[in-house]
């Protein structure tokens, strides 16, 4: 007989701290929803279990003995495109949340954030969407100041590939993005094609960041 439940997210935790782990296991260790398929505490282990275990999403911390989760998540997305990285992190500043963004990072949430929260985050993660904490938002926000100066990025695209990139910088999946404009999953595939081209990026997140330094609404 078949279960009803659907298939759970594939889940690797990275982080230093062996009490930190602790805790995520046994809070997410609980939810069906998620299963946790294994544990690093540095970055040549995270890379291995990554390659080794595919998982779906990485609960990545960003300060590891023998590098960053920065440097983790870039050689993770080399080997694993499609799988995705959430960084949690007890720690945010304008130059961590810009390097998460550029690193290729899907998520950026702060450990103040409750049990249910997480488990939601990383189940919105794993379904396509981008993640940030409300005080990551705030200093992504700020860093539309630094490029105050920069030429208008966003004036290359049409008006429909605006209206795409912005539900996607709201982190809203193609399908969403789709249901909102009336459009086929497969032509806002398209749309973000000729996005990513013309602003010469590869990642949804990077076309999120974009979108809010240049945008002036």
């Amino acid at each position: 007989m078949k279960s009803s439940h659907p298939p759970s997210v594939k889940l690797l935790l990275v982080d230093d701290s062996e009490l930190v782990r602790t805790g995520l296991r046994t809070l997410l260790g609980a939810e069906r929803a998620i299963q946790i398929v294994g544990e690093a505490a540095n970055v040549a282990n995270a890379v291995a279990s990554a390659a080794r275990l595919k998982p779906e999403v990485v609960l990545m911390d960003i300060r590891l003995p023998d590098g960053s989760g920065f440097d983790a998540c870039r050689q993770i997305l080399q080997q694993l495109p499609d799988t995705r990285i959430l960084f949690l992190t007890s720690v945010v500043d304008d130059r961590l949340v810009d390097e998460a963004i550029r690193s290729g990072g899907h998520g950026y949430l702060l450990k103040e954030i409750d049990g249910r929260g997480l488990v939601q985050a990383i189940l919105d993660v794993a379904a396509g969407k981008s993640i940030l904490d409300p005080a990551v938002t705030a200093r992504v926000m700020n860093l539309v100041k630094t490029g105050a100066n920069q030429p208008k990025l966003l004036d290359s695209l049409s008006p429909q590939e605006r209206r795409v990139l912005a539900l996607i910088a709201e982190g809203k999946t193609n399908k969403e993005v789709g249901q909102d404009l009336s459009l086929s999953e497969k032509t806002v595939k398209n749309y973000l094609a000729n996005i990513f081209d013309k602003l010469n990026i590869t990642r949804r997140s990077q076309a999120a960041a974009i979108y809010v330094r240049s945008d002036p609404s």
